[in-house]
């Protein structure tokens, strides 16, 4: 399948029915996960709020692990060797343990396995067969939003000529991207830099409001080379989100490029942003001719981790 294909594909995975049988009674939720099998879990952090959810990216997990922790473990191939070893120590201190890949070593680690259909993708490919298990088993997402989100990135597929304007723009300037994001989005914002990072092979940058104040503001004015930055923020509907983004960009004098989501609910939004800096990234990659799919030299460092 080529990467564009991919990306086309990503709309499918949201009719993903399967979910966590049991998700009552615990205290906590765990999710482990690594790169884009990582992803999902921090989207869902920042959709629910019933219970405190924590997020695994290390071979171990916290001390506060028990029997009434659901434990998540995410890894598309299944074989992430930091998700199987906090899987693992999941398991062994009796927590619900769940597992989602599309097989490897999770697959029977857990009380509970969902099985990812597709394993020929790449796992950033596979968010939505990694997402919609967490939101379908917490009811946060409805049929009509979904079928909304749907038709909303069939339109992307159709017509991404916006977001290759700012590839363009970034490749014409050699910039860094710069993502800023805020609540509910601030995990799209990162996984905007992600997809710079292995779909352009660039690195990149993400933070989100009202924290960057408190941190970023000073450096968007001063940093080296401040011409080498493109900033791209999401539009907010929260007035006072809104504010500090027109306050910083003016006292800092910095473009920003401003990313409007489309869409009603907060997950229709969250597809398409997600959707929209999958084609920025991937058409910086084309026009700096390297391969989206590539990640040659990260199956190195597994080899030579092994």
């Amino acid at each position: 399948m080529e990467f564009i294909d991919e990306l086309h594909f990503l709309k499918e995975q949201l009719f993903f029915k399967e979910r966590i049988c049991r998700n009552e009674g615990f205290e906590n939720i765990v999710i482990a996960g690594m790169g884009g099998s990582g992803v999902a879990g921090q989207i869902f952090r920042e959709m629910y709020s019933e219970v405190p959810v924590h997020l695994v990216d290390d071979y171990s997990i916290p001390r506060f692990v028990s029997r009434e922790t659901l434990f998540i473990g995410i890894s598309y191939s299944g074989n992430t060797e930091e998700t199987v070893s906090a899987t693992k120590e999941a398991r062994r201190k009796k927590a619900h343990v769940v597992t989602i890949s599309s097989g490897g070593k999770l697959k029977g680690l857990g009380n509970q396995h969902i099985a990812i259909p597709n394993a020929t993708l790449q796992p950033r490919s596979a968010t939505g067969y990694m997402l919609m298990p967490l939101l379908n088993s917490f009811g946060m997402v409805k049929k009509k939003s979904i079928q909304s989100a749907y038709w909303l990135l069939s339109e992307l597929d159709k017509d991404n000529s916006e977001c290759k304007a700012h590839a363009k723009a970034i490749m014409q300037g050699e910039k860094i991207p710069c993502i800023f994001g805020s609540r509910p989005f601030a995990s799209i914002a990162y996984r905007w830099k992600t997809q710079f990072n292995e779909n352009a092979k660039v690195l990149a940058y993400s933070n989100s409001f009202p924290e960057l104040n408190h941190n970023d503001t000073m450096a968007i004015a001063q940093t080296y080379s401040k011409g080498k930055f493109y900033f791209m923020v999401f539009a907010s509907e929260r007035e006072r989100i809104r504010k500090r983004i027109a306050v910083t960009a003016d006292i800092t004098d910095a473009q920003f490029n401003e990313i409007r989501a489309k869409g009603r609910s907060d997950f229709e939004k969250a597809m398409y942003l997600l959707h929209y800096g999958d084609y920025i990234s991937y058409h910086l990659g084309r026009m700096r001719n390297v391969a989206p799919e590539d990640v040659s030299l990260i199956q190195k460092l597994k080899v030579r981790m092994a």
